[in-house]
């Protein structure tokens, strides 16, 4: 089963989250082969880390409790929000798969479309817009943990600008709330 964690950072975390760098690296190290994306969001000015986002296969509901709860950031309060989701992954590839360039760059965001209450998820792939694939790093729908309820879309992609990839999610009706995250290629550098 894949897995979606977006770890929201607390204010003033970053000296901490510095300090804890290698640590969170080796955790992940152990999951480096069923990962579909990692890599932190950022301040609008690249500088900071904002937050932590995760896509991974994991075989349970338990193994994400670990995932999330156990991760040396979390141990030692570098988060104060994790949202935790099952994915399902509609592009079929890995980060590491994506056509583009992996280095640093402007234009790579976080889209976190979060679903109206009570929509019937699979219908969701008729409110999803259409967007450049080669563009894209990660896609997937958001399900509950249970995975009988559709609960919104993540995307990770380059976009020339984070208003247009609003519209387009909140063009379709289908979403509650918008958020656009810039974004970068986390791991070991």
């Amino acid at each position: 089963m894949d897995y979606f964690f977006y770890c929201r950072d607390r204010e003033g975390a970053g000296d901490l989250r510095s300090q804890l760098v290698e640590e969170h690296w080796a955790f992940m190290d152990r999951f480096a082969e069923a990962m579909i994306a990692r890599g932190p969001t950022l301040t609008g000015d690249l500088d900071g880390a904002t937050g932590s986002v995760h896509i991974v296969e994991l075989p349970d509901a338990e193994a994400a409790r670990v995932f999330a709860f156990e991760e040396p950031n979390q141990l030692a309060g570098v988060y104060r929000q994790i949202t935790v989701r099952r994915y399902v992954d509609l592009l079929g590839r890995t980060m590491g798969d994506f056509p583009g360039e992996r280095g640093e760059g402007p234009g790579r965001y976080l889209v976190l479309a979060h679903g109206k209450p009570l929509m019937d998820w699979p219908g969701a792939e008729q409110t999803e817009p259409v967007l450049d694939r080669d563009r894209l790093i990660a896609w997937g729908r958001l399900l509950s943990e249970d995975g009988e309820d559709w609960e919104g879309t993540a995307v990770i992609g380059e976009f020339s600008d984070p208003e247009t990839i609003r519209d387009l999610f909140a063009a379709t009706g289908a979403y509650d709330r918008i958020e656009v995250h810039p974004w970068t290629f986390g791991g070991r550098r």
